[in-house]
């Protein structure tokens, strides 16, 4: 990417060189981070163990598409001036907005450039990277913290003939073995791929677990414009807690449209409660929760419209009346009798999609007191206890917004203002 390499880690770091920051990975919060470094002129390097954008380009399936508005898939100081401000990107599209946003930008990536470890040392950090030692005053991790999946801790002991991935390493049907597919977790990923697989003539059954759901469209607008525009999306981590008594997975908002279970069913998807385990003889349980989890899904699209409604009462704005959703009206499809243990062979289940969540991988960090006792990040809006170390783009490290691209406009400049004044 020409104009975008400032110089390889091993110059940079000659007599005893010390950068201002060094940010970890070139997805969309680390080239924020960077954008406003440059704007302050701190003097950085960004470093990404691939290249720009490489989550979104091996951990996303083909037809994925991002989940907010392009007028929202914004990077900080851009503007969508196209001619299709509801649609949705492809992921190929989005790393393309990426490279040109380095590439505009004159950003300072490092590609190919692995950290294996970060350790504080006479008051500055020490980088050892894959290209040499870096040092560095400030660290920014923007390395993600939904980059690694998590499965079911008895999930080897399925059957080996069995096909197993994660939705991170699916792409699509035809990459997966001829039969049936097990989708576990009806969240995000798992709702869009039951979907395709639905869609692709595929018999699917669907494990389904407690996620709330989003219509794409009301009353006029897309639901993320009219989450942003209220506020919905500026509530505090510490209130989305106090709510929902944890952080709760996001609801499940298609990318085209509205995906609802209901809608599943009605695609030929059979339905089953939250998978609890193996049985003895193999067969999976599953629990009673169908019925519940399908009404909570119905009653947090519910809770987000009647939020809509009454911003749109309180700020006197001329809306259209809201319109039957498909996804939201049609009936659900039961199985009759219910599922509650299921035989993988006699159902002709070839392959297992593990849609069961991410975490980040900060196993690199020798730092004491700045991971959990899950090896999580530990901090308040992305500052850490230890001075100089930072981390962006977590998922609801802030606000609601916290995690969507659009919050790195609000968020980088903050922690840059919190460097600059530190430093």
């Amino acid at each position: 990417m020409p104009g975008a390499i400032m110089g390889s880690p091993q110059q940079m770091t000659d007599d005893g060189d010390v950068l201002d920051a060094v940010v970890i990975g070139a997805g969309w919060a680390g080239l924020g981070v960077s954008y406003w470094l440059a704007r302050r002129g701190l003097r950085h390097s960004v470093l990404e163990r691939g290249r720009i954008g490489e989550t979104w380009r091996t951990q996303r399936w083909d037809c994925f598409r991002m989940n907010t508005p392009n007028v929202q898939t914004v990077m900080p100081g851009d503007c969508y001036d196209g001619p299709d401000p509801d649609g949705a990107m492809t992921g190929e599209q989005f790393v393309a907005l990426l490279e040109d946003f380095a590439r505009r930008n004159t950003l300072p990536i490092e590609p190919d450039t692995a950290v294996s470890e970060l350790a504080h040392e006479n008051g500055a950090y020490r980088l050892t990277t894959s290209h040499g030692t870096l040092w560095a005053h400030n660290v920014i991790v923007a390395s993600g913290c939904l980059n690694c999946p998590v499965r079911p801790v008895w999930a080897p002991a399925l059957s080996p003939a069995l096909h197993q991935i994660d939705a991170s390493g699916y792409r699509s049907t035809a990459d997966l073995p001829d039969g049936s597919v097990l989708v576990v977790g009806s969240g995000q990923s798992g709702a869009q791929i039951a979907e395709e697989l639905a869609e692709a003539g595929r018999k699917v059954f669907l494990a389904t677990s407690r996620v709330g759901r989003l219509p794409r469209r009301y009353r006029g607008r897309d639901i993320m414009v009219w989450l942003l525009e209220s506020g919905f999306l500026d509530v505090r981590r510490e209130e989305v807690i106090r709510l929902a008594g944890r952080i709760p997975p996001r609801g499940v908002l298609g990318s085209v449209h509205t995906i609802s279970l209901q809608a599943l069913s009605a695609q030929g998807v059979a339905l089953l409660g939250r998978l609890t385990g193996i049985e003895d003889g193999g067969n999976l349980s599953f629990a009673d929760d169908l019925e519940a989890n399908v009404r909570f899904a119905d009653e947090a699209s519910d809770t987000v419209k009647r939020h809509v409604d009454d911003y749109i009462s309180r700020a006197g704005i001329d809306a259209p009346p809201a319109e039957p959703d498909p996804a939201e009206t049609v009936a659900l499809r039961r199985q009759n009798p219910p599922i509650g243990s299921l035989d993988l062979s006699r159902s002709g289940i070839a392959s297992v999609v593990w849609c069961t969540g991410f975490k980040g991988d900060f196993s690199w960090m020798r730092l004491p007191g700045v991971l959990d006792s899950a090896g999580q990040p530990v901090h308040e809006d992305g500052v850490a206890a230890l001075p100089g170390l930072y981390f962006a783009g977590l998922d609801f490290a802030s606000t609601r917004k916290s995690g969507i691209i659009l919050a790195i406009a609000e968020e980088a400049p903050r922690l840059v203002d919190h460097i600059a004044g530190h430093s």
